[in-house]
């Protein structure tokens, strides 16, 4: 049963993308890819991003996939925790948050639609 959390990242002015980046060329997405019971973590930004004409926000959509609650919380235990904070405030990053958990199971009436 995996645990995956949908982290929505928005920011002003290209902020959301320079945190992304500067998570990934300090290493610090590379160290939590290597945790144990981390089976994804990578960022993406929207086909479509809904905003209002004067308005200069954009947003960045990270996956955060975990094997379970212990792996989480054993990430959640480390001083990338504190990286991550510190990043988020220095590019002023508001967030929003849907948590999913995996039952592995694709239904028969489902496969159809999957192209392998």
């Amino acid at each position: 049963m995996a645990i995956t959390v949908n982290l929505r990242y928005t920011g002003k002015k290209g902020a959301a993308q320079a945190f992304a980046r500067e998570m990934i060329s300090s290493g610090t997405v590379e160290k939590i890819r290597a945790e144990k019971g981390n089976l994804r973590y990578e960022y993406y930004l929207p086909f479509e991003e809904k905003k209002a004409v004067d308005d200069s926000s954009e947003t960045i959509l990270l996956i955060d996939s975990w094997e379970n609650q212990e792996a989480i919380d054993l990430h959640h235990a480390t001083p990338m925790m504190k990286t991550i904070a510190e990043l988020r405030e220095k590019y002023d990053l508001h967030m929003t948050i849907e948590r999913f958990v995996s039952d592995d199971k694709i239904p028969e009436q489902d496969k159809a639609f999957i192209r392998n």
